[in-house]
């Protein structure tokens, strides 16, 4: 199931955290919300971000 949760603090920073995407799908899906709510300070990327690149690889080492 994909998912998009907002977090706010108690001093108004928020945070978006994505769940069930992979790849760069998860940046996609959460790129409205990141520019409503303002500048980027930071991000951190999960497992499921680099998952499908894994995959790709190890794909492509096979064919070779």
């Amino acid at each position: 199931m994909k998912t998009i949760e907002i977090i706010v603090a108690t001093n108004g920073e928020t945070r978006v955290q994505t769940k069930g995407f992979s790849g760069r799908e998860c940046q996609a899906a959460s790129r409205f919300l990141e520019s409503a709510l303002g500048t980027r300070r930071s991000e951190k990327l999960t497992g499921e971000f680099y998952a499908n690149q894994t995959q790709m690889q190890s794909q492509t080492q096979q064919e070779e």
